[in-house]
């Protein structure tokens, strides 16, 4: 183990790279997908089951847990690690989104944002620097910096507005962070659809030399072929020798699609919120285990499955559990597709060392799209059928 944050690529097939991130508590191979555990749980699974899936990472929420039970709390209780029974590398959000689409009232200005609370109405608030100071409390190992996310579509005078007001605030959470050994700090590129906005932020947060950079601000509605078209407009302007990560993203075909652009790191509550209402995510496409055609169906969601959740129990349990709304089948399906997108980038990883990553992608769109095809599930993402 290291005592400090470093990242390697070890391959590269076209842009897609894989790679290792080193830090104290652990290594995090890339392409990497995270489990998103908000409010220091990822929902319905045991820190343990996440780990024997393949999870290296997890991410929690400055905004969630400053509100609940507070970042001076967990800090008392020995951190976040700790805390949730993960000794492993936790990355922390900055708290910025839930912020924007989270919060009934809040007020923007240049010292940060003033917000009530969605719990409780009470009001808080959250600069760049309180921001760090948190993310420092719950000993998270990855922080980033506080930024304002606007929604798209949106006009180009107020994402240029909230573009440059993150780029301050990044220099303010560089200062705040400081020099943490072992620790790292990343920016966000910011500035929606517009292309020359988003060059001008990536070169910026470049000139703070920072750990590593995030895409921010897409997978917020926007169409696929805008969120790619924005990574290719961003990644050449960001230093190869540096982690990337997308944020909030993805469907399966959104995290494939952006590999093969040279991203490294993802995080989504996709996997886990449609376990928790019914769906499933597979090699042979999406199955929404609501649907009674299911109840009368033996055959396990994928007899080839590593995953026990997924190989040993039949879609007709599952399609009963849902319906009666039992935990169990909340539980099992978020197992599944959890361990489908850490198969997922076990795949996208071994492909690109081997240099065969149009080969598997190829592949793993087929088998998507089959399943389509065949009248057994719905689409993953965008799928040529």
């Amino acid at each position: 183990m290291t005592d400090h944050f470093s990242f390697t690529v070890n391959a590269t097939d076209g842009a897609a790279r894989t790679g290792e991130i080193r830090m104290p508590r652990g290594v995090i191979r890339t392409p990497a997908f995270m489990p998103v555990g908000t409010a220091a749980t990822v929902k319905a699974m045991y820190p343990e089951q996440v780990k024997a899936l393949g999870a290296d990472v997890v991410l929690g929420n400055v905004y969630h847990l400053m509100l609940r039970p507070g970042a001076e709390r967990v800090a008392s209780l020995g951190g976040l690690h700790a805390f949730m029974n993960w000794p492993y590398p936790i990355l922390t959000d900055s708290g910025g989104f839930q912020v924007m689409s989270l919060s009934a009232l809040r007020k923007i200005d240049e010292e940060g944002v003033t917000f009530q609370s969605h719990i409780d109405g009470s009001t808080h608030s959250l600069t760049p620097e309180r921001s760090i100071e948190i993310q420092g409390l719950l000993g998270s190992d990855i922080q980033m910096q506080l930024d304002e996310c606007v929604k798209l579509p949106n006009s180009e005078e107020a994402v240029e507005k909230a573009m440059r007001l993150s780029l301050r605030w990044a220099e303010r959470c560089r200062v705040a962070f400081g020099e943490q050994p072992g620790r790292a700090m990343f920016g966000i590129v910011q500035g929606g659809a517009v292309e020359r906005l988003r060059v001008e932020s990536a070169r910026a947060l470049v000139d703070l030399d920072l750990k590593g950079y995030a895409i921010g601000g897409l997978a917020v509605g926007e169409p696929q072929e805008v969120m790619l078209r924005m990574i290719e407009t961003v990644e050449p302007h960001l230093p190869r020798e540096k982690p990337r990560y997308l944020m909030g993203v993805g469907t399966p075909d959104d995290i494939v699609e952006s590999v093969r652009r040279g991203v490294d790191m993802f995080d989504c509550v996709m996997p886990t919120r449609a376990g928790r209402h019914g769906t499933a995510y597979t090699r042979f496409g999406r199955l929404n285990l609501k649907n009674a055609k299911w109840a009368d169906d033996p055959t396990p969601l994928d007899p080839a499955s590593a995953c026990e959740a997924t190989r040993s129990y039949s879609k007709a349990y599952l399609h009963h559990l849902v319906r009666s709304q039992e935990i169990l089948g909340m539980m099992l399906l978020t197992w599944s597709n959890l361990a489908y997108y850490q198969e997922l980038m076990a795949g996208l990883r071994k492909a690109i060392a081997e240099k065969r990553l149009e080969d598997f992608v190829a592949e793993t769109k087929e088998g998507w799209a089959r399943g389509v095809r065949d009248g057994e599930a719905e689409p993953v993402g965008k799928v040529e059928s």
